[in-house]
């Protein structure tokens, strides 16, 4: 895999935030109508059925289609970056790609320290790259 240039830290970083606004565009609206505006205030971890489906069910398979069939996300479309398998640099299996969004909570867990570890990694890896087996490459 030579000539391959790593997605950095900030580049991913701006593709996660292109995606969480997208994300917001649609789901903002909808938990304020089903729930109204106090729904913002509450302190509540979990309000119900909808609460679970828009913030954490429908998410993660709009990632994981968007990763099986692109690739990569709006943002990393975008942002002209994509997920490779680390090994290959080919396209990361299935398996690969749903392992790697739950990784994201062990990245997320310990002060977002798996993503921040991007920044610091020779290939640019976050430890949810590196528990799937992929990586985060430029295309072009």
């Amino acid at each position: 895999m030579n000539n391959v240039e790593y997605a950095g830290f900030w580049i991913r970083a701006g593709a996660s935030l292109i995606d969480t606004i997208l994300m917001m565009v649609i789901i903002v609206p909808v938990l304020t109508i089903i729930y109204g505006k106090g729904y913002w205030a509450s302190e509540a971890l979990f309000l119900g059925v909808w609460d679970l489906l828009f913030n954490y069910i429908l998410p993660a398979i709009v990632v994981i289609v968007f990763w099986v069939y692109k690739s990569a996300t709006p943002g990393k479309i975008l942002l002209d970056i994509s997920i490779v398998d680390a090994e290959t640099g080919g396209k990361p299996s299935n398996g690969q790609l749903i392992g790697r969004y739950f990784a994201y909570y062990i990245s997320v867990l310990p002060l977002m320290l798996g993503f921040i570890w991007v920044g610091f990694d020779k290939r640019k890896q976050g430890w949810h790259d590196k528990l799937a087996g992929t990586m985060v490459v430029k295309q072009g």
